[in-house]
């Protein structure tokens, strides 16, 4: 047999059905090609498992196999070899049965002709070729997949590790300077200038705001490693927990604070409460020039099965042109001077809800408010 030739099996056990099938395929030929006959299911077996055939034409009476099993038995022997069944029976629910199980045809015999046959035979080829063309182009995108997927999570343990250690190492000469801070100012009580003492001054609060900075880079990099701990959460209580903490910060402020229920979600609260801390504090806090601020929490609906939840302020606002900013770790869209912060938070908001499965983004007008909206997964009662 040349490499140009069809190699089809011919499994019948009926010499005067084989004979038949020989002859429709003679007048014309599809293509150049050898017939190799067979009668029993042993032979068959023996011989794809050696050299699969380009085509196989089975019948499914056979004198030592009967039925849907004598296709199963050869598709697992050979499953990439195209496999077309002859039965002698009407019976739908069979051909569909074997098509379900891989079979690319299903033929009666006494109801096909050479055209019909021949047609079954080069279908039969293309859809095998085409599958198999298929299953190993997904077998490569799964195995990119599955390499950039590591090479993305080895990158993001060698960031986060770096992270923490820069975090880590920069507290000791941190801790130096401000050491040295305080000891020049008591050495030196009463002898330096008035521009000598602000000097100073200003690297003590220098020095103390790189301590706040370095904190929240060490809690943004220890979030990203934490273990989730999800459970059901009653969001009305967590808000209530969270407006209570900002006491201090609310001292003398006149806030008129709009609560909806919330109902619960799926998550972790510890991670949960971070969000909304982060969330309302901003509020709180982007709100105190207002005489009388007023402050939102509710929920806008569902999308893709998720509830919508908002913290919503009429405070500074921002331009909507920088909101892609809004998340970025130390990303800040005021001055400080303005407002205190490390620009940290929105960003360790944007992880907690992403590692929940959600989606976060913003809404606002300079000196209108803003509104932050995010999405998680709810749950009954």
């Amino acid at each position: 047999m040349t490499e140009s030739q069809l190699a089809i099996g011919l499994v019948e056990d009926n010499p005067g059905d084989a004979r038949l099938i020989q002859e429709m395929l003679r007048e014309p030929p599809i293509a150049p090609y050898q017939i190799r006959c067979l009668s029993r299911l042993d032979e068959v077996l023996e011989r794809v498992g050696r050299e699969p055939f380009d085509v196989l034409l089975l019948d499914l009476g056979l004198p030592d196999s009967q039925g849907l099993a004598t296709f199963e038995r050869v598709n697992q022997q050979a499953p990439m070899m195209p496999i077309i069944i002859f039965s002698g029976a009407i019976d739908e629910q069979l051909g569909v049965e074997a098509v379900a199980h891989g079979a690319q045809d299903y033929l009666v015999k006494g109801q096909i002709d050479s055209f019909r046959l021949k047609r079954a035979i080069h279908y039969a080829i293309e859809r095998k070729r085409t599958d198999l063309q298929i299953r190993t182009l997904n077998d490569t995108l799964e195995c990119r997949v599955a390499e950039r997927t590591a090479q993305l999570e080895e990158a993001n343990k060698e960031l986060e590790s770096f992270s923490y250690s820069v975090s880590h190492d920069l507290r000791a000469p941190l801790r130096h300077v401000q050491g040295y801070v305080e000891m020049l100012r008591k050495a030196s009580d009463g002898q330096l200038s008035e521009k000598a003492q602000r000097y100073l001054k200003t690297i003590a609060e220098a020095s103390c705001e790189m301590g706040i900075l370095i904190d929240d880079l060490l809690a943004f990099s220890r979030m990203g490693r934490a273990e989730m701990m999800e459970s059901r959460v009653h969001l009305d209580e967590l808000v209530q927990d969270t407006i209570r903490a900002l006491e201090l910060a609310m001292k003398d402020r006149q806030i008129d604070w709009q609560t909806a229920p919330l109902g619960w979600v799926i998550g972790d609260p510890s991670l949960l409460k971070q969000v909304l801390a982060n969330l309302v504090g901003n509020a709180v806090k982007y709100s105190r020039m207002r005489d009388r601020a007023v402050i939102e929490i509710g929920c806008a609906g569902e999308e893709d099965g998720r509830v919508i939840l908002f913290v919503r302020d009429n405070g500074a606002g921002f331009d909507m042109q920088y909101a892609h900013k809004l998340f970025g770790v130390f990303q800040r869209l005021h001055r400080a001077e303005e407002f205190e912060g490390t620009g940290i938070g929105l960003a360790t908001v944007r992880r907690i809800v992403a590692r929940h499965g959600g989606r976060v983004w913003a809404e606002g007008a300079v000196s209108e408010g803003a509104t932050f909206y995010f999405t998680l997964k709810p749950s009954t009662p």
